[in-house]
């Protein structure tokens, strides 16, 4: 019985403070209004610089499993070696994809390439040499992969784009940075406008925190309505955010994809659907996280003993 008597009081209390919270929203429905407006606009241009971000780092990622280092054998090679060499490259930690290319392959593509010329490559078949494309799986174990290649024998060159690698490795490391500062001041731009929000909420009620805290109600009682309606502020923004970026981004996207230009580069774009449970996920504990700071910080000031 006593049990029962627990659980339903503090049902009562949870019930109780989660009400004030959306009580506080709608009675100062223009204070609300306000947050809700400059808390969307903060949480689109989030959204924007999150997927733009995401789909640069999964475009870099792309070109970069592109970027092969080509590996020349020694012209007496044989079929055995060859086999060999390729399992050595293989086993490489780092190494994505290993390509053989035979010499009349290469013989064969360059007099494609010459076209009306080709007839100055007959005969000459034997000057070209077996070789392997290889990609790795991340670009900055280039230099190492190439030097452990070097170390395999009947291995003669190896050619490879560095500086092209170095400068894709460094934009990458750029938009990262650049998009991770960005993302930076807009929460704290959310979080300033969500503390203001509730500091007018908290201003109005100032006598009545006063009496509560005169009759002996912790802190904790008091600041949690204010926690839920920064929480419930920042949720329904995310809500209505993640909606429109959705809208806008797969508007925006079928109309990049079917340029001519993006299916010339064979370049991929991520779907809504497949940054759909990050980005809400993201933004449901942004907006939480948002309104919980902003709520303690604002109510900071009235609770001090």
């Amino acid at each position: 019985m006593i049990k029962r008597v627990v659980i339903t009081v503090r049902y009562n209390i949870v019930s109780y403070l989660i009400g004030e919270g959306f009580s506080n929203l709608l009675k100062n429905k223009k204070s609300t209004g306000a947050a809700l407006t400059i808390m969307c606009m903060s949480m689109f241009m989030f959204g924007i610089f999150f997927v733009l971000g995401e789909n640069i780092n999964y475009v870099a990622s792309q070109v970069e499993a592109e970027q092969g280092m080509r590996v020349y054998l020694d012209y007496e090679v044989t079929a055995l070696e060859v086999s060999n060499i390729e399992t050595k490259i293989r086993a490489i930690e780092g190494t994505n994809t290993v390509e053989y290319i035979s010499k009349t392959e290469d013989w064969n593509k360059a007099k494609e390439t010459l076209e009306d010329q080709s007839g100055v490559l007959e005969g000459i078949e034997d000057y070209f040499q077996e070789s392997f494309v290889v990609t790795l799986t991340d670009l900055s174990l280039n230099a190492r992969v190439q030097e452990q290649i070097r170390q395999i024998d009947k291995v003669e060159d190896i050619v490879s784009s560095n500086e092209t690698i170095e400068s894709l490795m460094s934009i990458t490391k750029g938009i990262r940075m650049v998009t991770f500062g960005i993302l930076i001041i807009l929460v704290f731009i959310s979080i300033f406008i969500i503390t203001n929000t509730i500091k007018l909420t908290v201003h109005a009620r100032r006598k009545e925190i006063s009496i509560m805290k005169y009759v002996g109600a912790t802190n904790g009682f008091i600041r949690w309505p204010f926690v839920v309606e920064g929480i419930i502020i920042g949720l329904i923004s995310a809500l209505i955010t993640v909606f429109i970026v959705g809208m806008i981004y797969n508007g925006v996207t079928n109309a990049v994809i079917q340029t001519e230009t993006f299916k010339a580069l064979n370049l991929k774009l991520y779907t809504f659907k497949d940054m759909f449970q990050l980005l809400i996920l993201t933004y449901i504990a942004l907006g939480s996280g948002i309104g919980i700071i902003g709520s303690t910080i604002s109510m900071r000031k009235y609770l001090e003993v």
